[in-house]
């Protein structure tokens, strides 16, 4: 069974958002890492080389292929900041026709910048994320 390669590491969030070059993406990212950390009462940790998570939930599937992955995060990435909403938006669709604008894969939240979002409304949806998370894996 394959193992899954992106893994919480020690590398320092704080040092991996220095690092970014656009000051408009680091400042966002930095809005970002208060926001998830508020509404997660986690501290961020870096999966990888490049995703900044907030909190663990372990998942098991019926092939028995198990893992830890977070609960929410995002990554700063060339053409966008990428948000991570596990729970994907189906359930969401009031506040993702409020939120601004965007684009979604399964559980990717594209964004070109902050700005472009009612960021009240992007609390929001993290916040009922890490709910649902919370209330399905405990």
């Amino acid at each position: 069974m394959a193992e899954l390669k992106t893994k919480a590491t020690d590398v320092s969030v704080e040092d991996f958002l220095a690092r970014i070059e656009d000051e408009s993406v680091r400042a966002d990212c930095q809005k970002l890492v208060r926001m998830m950390k508020k509404i997660t009462r986690a501290e961020p940790k870096l999966w990888g080389t490049s995703i900044v998570g907030f909190g663990v939930y372990r998942y098991q599937y019926a092939s028995g292929r198990s893992g830890e992955w977070l609960r929410v995060g995002f990554a700063p990435r060339k053409r966008d900041l990428t948000l991570y909403i596990m729970p994907g938006f189906d359930k969401y669709g009031d506040l993702m026709a409020r939120l601004g604008k965007h684009k979604t894969g399964k559980s990717c939240l594209y964004l070109k910048r902050l700005a472009d979002v009612d960021t009240k409304v992007l609390e929001e949806l993290v916040r009922e994320s890490v709910a649902h998370m919370k209330a399905t894996y405990g």
